[in-house]
């Protein structure tokens, strides 16, 4: 049997012990440090907003005494940090799906929580996804290189072609209460297999919307919920949420993305506030030869042609808001608009009666006259480039108005209320190209046609330039 050695420590005569290094004080991030302010004023200030109190009912903010930069880096994401494509391999590069190609992304764009791909689903028609506009430009300077894609109803999705900021657009009502059960899988399935980081829902969520962003598979799920009763347990779902004052979103006017605005421009580490971008809409060439042929075709040249719109119908492509219920006129006012456009002898403008559907035709040409000049349009980017030729705009509250004033044209807008011009254009008092009339009983058929009448006369003709041969 094998005798076990003594080891050299053991063998070595017993010395005295050494005295041990004072420990290091390292305090937890989690923890608060002695002497913290944790249960006092500065605990209250830093849990003013709590993330959601349904995935941690016990945070309190962020310890303001702990240095969360260390190692990490602070500032926004840098552009796609993927290779390039090998043009010498048929297939390109293969976009690996996401945690199957880790050595790309560093431990610090995890901590900043960088953004590689959003998908928004906005909820309503045309006029709410012409606002929802600087939620994507505000995407894409918080987030630089972000790929986004949008989610909305067949009416909502013709929007897009004037936004180049989004690279999908996908048809699926998220207003349908009771979806299609294969439309809602599969819309499903789409999601999933895009791996978003940011999912953002315009949809005031109960629990079956939440559940349906939760199933998405994204990262962070953001999104407005119902501010009453109704919500309950939607935040289960939800990474972040947001209640409006009121169970239509509509009902913010301009600003009904404000909240979600300021949420993704929030300040971060050596990131400020990131600035609200105005509204702004861009149109393809292509697009603008086709409306210009249509236009030709309707009697009218550009540049002296006046856009009409907000005549009232029950057509869906009236492009109204959610949030105005009072916002067409009938095509008796409309006619002593458009006789006083006409008057004018000199500027030469001619009225452009644009309709949403083709059964206001026969409408126009007995009360207004058969030589009026009228445009069947139902697709906001036909309206844009239309617009955009145009020497001013007379509409009601309908995207209209927010279109001309994001390409900067003279515009006359009708509204039922000083307040709900207020709402719906706060920006007016910066313009001086918009010009705007207001019901004094609040009810928009009893506007003031005398004003309307004074303010077209300011129109003139744009000015057309030849190319020199």
């Amino acid at each position: 049997m094998q005798t076990p050695t003594m080891s050299t420590s053991m063998a070595t005569p017993a010395m005295a012990p050494a005295k041990p290094p004072a420990p290091r004080q390292q305090w937890h991030h989690l923890l608060p440090a002695p002497g913290s302010r944790r249960g006092g004023v500065t605990a209250a200030r830093a849990s003013a907003k709590k993330k959601n109190p349904w995935l941690d009912p016990f945070d309190d903010g962020p310890d303001e005494e702990f240095d969360y930069q260390g190692v990490f880096s602070g500032g926004k994401q840098e552009e796609d940090p993927r290779p390039p494509e090998d043009p010498a391999n048929p297939y390109g590069f293969l976009r690996f799906p996401q945690g199957y190609n880790p050595e790309l992304d560093s431990l610090a764009s995890k901590v900043r929580g960088d953004v590689r791909r959003a998908c928004c689903v906005v909820s309503g028609g045309v006029y709410e996804n012409v606002l929802f506009f600087p939620v994507v430009q505000m995407l894409k300077d918080r987030y630089p290189g972000v790929l986004v894609d949008v989610v909305a109803s067949a009416r909502g999705k013709q929007v897009y072609e004037m936004c180049k900021n989004v690279r999908y657009a996908n048809v699926y009502d998220p207003d349908d209460d009771w979806p299609d059960p294969g439309e809602y899988t599969h819309q499903l399935g789409v999601l999933k297999n895009r791996y978003y980081d940011l999912i953002l829902s315009t949809r005031l969520a109960g629990v079956g919307h939440a559940l349906f962003l939760f199933l998405s598979s994204a990262r962070d799920k953001v999104g407005y919920v119902y501010p009453n009763v109704n919500s309950a347990g939607a935040g289960l779902f939800l990474t972040e949420m947001f209640k409006p004052p009121t169970t239509n979103l509509a009902d913010g006017g301009y600003h009904m993305y404000k909240d979600m605005l300021e949420w993704i421009g929030r300040p971060a580490k050596n990131v400020p506030q990131q600035p609200t971008p105005p509204l702004r809409v861009s149109i393809s060439k292509k697009l603008r030869a086709y409306v210009e042929d249509k236009y030709n075709r309707a009697g009218v040249e550009k540049g002296k042609f006046v856009v009409i719109h907000g005549i009232a119908s029950d057509s869906v492509a009236n492009m109204t808001s959610k949030g105005d219920d009072d916002c067409l006129l009938p095509l008796e006012h409309w006619a002593q608009i458009a006789k006083e456009i006409s008057s004018d002898d000199d500027k030469g403008l001619k009225p452009l009666f644009v309709i949403p559907h083709e059964k206001h035709r026969d409408d126009i040409e007995e009360i207004v006259g058969e030589d009026t000049n009228i445009m069947f349009i139902t697709t906001p980017g036909q309206l844009t480039c239309l617009i955009n030729d145009s020497a001013g705009v007379v509409a009601t509250n309908t995207a209209a108005v927010q279109l001309a004033n994001a390409r900067d044209k003279p515009c006359v807008a009708l509204f039922s209320s000083t307040e709900k011009a207020r709402l719906f254009l706060p920006y007016v008092d910066d313009k001086s190209s918009c010009t705007v009339v207001a019901s004094a009983t609040g009810k928009l058929i009893d506007v003031d046609l005398d004003a309307v009448k004074t303010a077209v006369k300011d129109f003139e003709p744009a000015p057309s330039f030849a190319l020199a041969a």
